[in-house]
């Protein structure tokens, strides 16, 4: 069945939404307030009484109403709750209303992430991509009866269940680390305890940048030298799925840019108004020397040998670094960038060496308990994908 056929209306959020206001109950939410099963009101725009009420009667939003994001990242979908504050929407959401007696909302959420590609590949634009209304309309969805779709919404909904319960696992411990730290360091950008404190280029023998070789793309091949942008560096981790690879003859001739095991990698380009912030992202290179480079959107950081790399890499990816470069930045409002220059003068606090080795102990211990958690996540979230697989393919 089309979606059309399945709810009573589809519809979409403000066109043109109203200048926000200082503070209000009256909330505004977009597709960023939007993830998969969950709608966050973090940041909304506050609307005055009068423009609430009138940009409510576009969408009328209800509990079971089924939220999808449509422009932006597309393809997010979430469920109204009853136990949800009442909201507004921009333009960047679509609002499904399923018939009760045709779908339960929650299958249709799980159905629609099931059609996640099919969304992705059709929606168009340069700066910013999105799906039309009509074509959210004609998506089509096996629909099975009432109690079939009972038993499938268990089924996901627990094994979601414990996905969720192994993230909030982890966030708890990457919340020690953070706890830890303030606790013995303070906030390392103000130096609240008074550390004494050097430029992060004092501590470095090199900060560059790499290059992007002439024919882009062109250039990659489907083996060889491991070649980092930006999307693989994320906060505290290097991602591997999406790598791209150099021959050793391109490798050879970006010598400058070859990295050396314990290199902290930090991206030099992307937004700050994601919740992944893409800018100034921060990641531990621990591969081989001259095993790897990087393209011209990310920075490596070679520090000195006597200085402990793990302990400058927590300072950071902390929030309140998170803050400073926000604060420094340059470019526009969708894309910013860190000037080397940025990063020579990031300060960096210098406590003394027993109290860093104490507390880069205790991270390696909560490392080792997190490594654990996300071995069973990653085996809860393969027999979810499983099981979309089996339900929505």
């Amino acid at each position: 069945m089309k979606i059309k056929d399945i709810c009573t209306f589809v519809t979409d959020g403000s066109h043109n939404p109203p200048q926000g206001i200082e503070k209000s109950e009256y909330m505004m939410l977009s597709s960023k307030n939007i993830f998969d099963d969950e709608i966050t009101f973090d940041e909304p725009r506050f609307l005055s009484q009068k423009d609430f009420e009138r940009e409510h009667k576009r969408t009328k939003i209800v509990v079971g109403d089924v939220l999808l994001t449509i422009v932006g990242t597309v393809g997010r979908t979430a469920v109204v709750d009853e136990d949800m504050p009442t909201f507004a929407l921009q333009r960047s959401v679509a609002v499904l209303h399923p018939k009760n007696d045709v779908c339960l909302p929650r299958f249709l959420m799980y159905a629609l992430r099931g059609k996640r590609t099919y969304i992705e590949n059709r929606a168009k634009g340069v700066a910013q991509k999105g799906i039309y209304l009509k074509e959210v309309s004609d998506i089509d969805i096996y629909i099975p009866d009432i109690s079939n779709q009972e038993i499938i919404i268990n089924k996901l909904d627990k094994v979601n269940a414990v996905i969720k319960f192994r993230q909030e696992e982890l966030l708890a411990l990457d919340n020690l680390i953070k706890a830890r730290f303030v606790e013995l360091f303070g906030d390392p950008v103000s130096n609240t305890m008074n550390w004494p404190v050097k430029k992060l280029k004092e501590l470095s023998i090199q900060i560059n940048s790499g290059n992007t070789p002439k024919g882009g793309s062109e250039n990659y091949v489907k083996k060889g030298v491991v070649f980092f942008r930006s999307q693989n560096v994320w906060k505290d981790r290097l991602e591997m799925e999406d790598i791209a690879y150099i021959d050793v003859q391109t490798h050879e001739s970006m010598k400058r840019s070859s990295l050396k095991h314990g290199d902290i990698l930090m991206t030099k380009t992307g937004r700050i108004n994601t919740e992944n912030s893409s800018l100034g992202r921060a990641a531990l290179y621990m591969g081989e020397d001259d095993k790897a480079n990087v393209n011209g959107h990310v920075y490596f950081i070679r520090l000195k040998p006597e200085v402990n790399k793990k302990f400058v890499l927590r300072i950071l990816v902390s929030d309140e670094y998170r803050n400073l470069i926000r604060s420094v930045c340059v470019g526009g409002i969708d894309k910013r960038q860190l000037n080397k220059e940025h990063i020579e003068d990031f300060p960096i606090i210098c406590p003394t060496e027993d109290m860093v080795n104490k507390y880069i102990a205790f991270v390696d211990q909560v490392d080792k308990s997190k490594v654990a958690v996300q071995k069973a996540l990653d085996e809860t979230q393969m027999l979810f994908d499983s099981l979309m697989q089996k339900y929505f393919a």
